[in-house]
């Protein structure tokens, strides 16, 4: 695995933000994820990591740091991650989303922004991987990278004060599922009934980890609400692949 050139800046007095070279990239983001690797087996306690797409910000919840003895330390986990092999289970995990016009509110006129029809779209949007570079803005919000250059579309001018959770948008070069209402300027093409983000299991609340891969699956109305239920009792159970077993 190639090791990219990083920099490293202060940022407040308790964290650090180390930078990739500045592109969307899935080698980066897994020579990203193989120094968090790295950096753990360490074992220090009192950092937090949060990864997104070319940085990473580290926090340590502990004191406040001597930037230089953490630029040293991290420059040193660098270059052990170098002559390690690091070895990571990536899934691909595979969504239902119903593309009805009842959710997908903007999808009309998506199709007429870009010049395709609402199947073609469709069509577009499920027949791609999309890598999860990262999880934020709301607990369990994925940036999800990889998006086909025919359905890259600005955001809305005007955002919305509520989007519904579990609405599937288009935004620039992102897609991605709003995991709980809230405000949202991206477009609206359809919903996904699985729940993204379960505050309750304290150790993994977000299923989907940043590095894996996502794909979706156009569902009908009726299976979207069938989905839902399951989901409410708690049986269903979203489909995913390993991808490097």
């Amino acid at each position: 695995m190639k090791s990219y050139p990083i920099s490293i800046k202060p940022f407040g007095e308790r964290a650090v933000l180390v930078e990739w070279p500045d592109k969307v990239s899935e080698s980066i983001l897994a020579d990203i994820l193989d120094f968090m690797d790295a950096f753990k087996e360490l074992e220090i306690p009192g950092w937090e990591m949060s990864v997104a797409y070319n940085s990473l910000t580290m926090v340590y919840n502990q004191d406040h740091i001597d930037f230089e003895e953490t630029k040293n330390m991290i420059l040193e986990c660098q270059e052990k991650q170098a002559k390690s092999k690091m070895e990571r289970v990536q899934h691909l995990w595979t969504l239902p989303v119903c593309y009805d016009l009842e959710f997908g509110m903007d999808i009309e006129e998506v199709s007429n922004t870009l010049d395709i029809s609402v199947e073609e779209l469709i069509k577009q949007h499920t027949s791609h991987q999309y890598v999860v570079y990262g999880i934020g803005f709301l607990p369990g919000f994925m940036y999800l990278g990889g998006l086909p250059p025919t359905l890259e579309i600005p955001r809305r001018s005007e955002p919305r004060l509520k989007v519904q959770k579990g609405s599937v948008g288009l935004a620039s070069k992102q897609t991605g599922i709003y995991p709980q209402d809230s405000p949202g300027g991206w477009n609206i093409i359809g919903n996904c009934p699985v729940d993204l983000f379960d505050p309750s299991k304290e150790n993994e609340p977000c299923f989907v980890k940043v590095g894996d891969k996502i794909q979706f699956e156009s569902i009908s109305k009726a299976e979207y609400e069938l989905h839902k239920i399951e989901g409410e009792v708690g049986i269903y159970e979203p489909e995913k692949v390993v991808l490097n077993a």
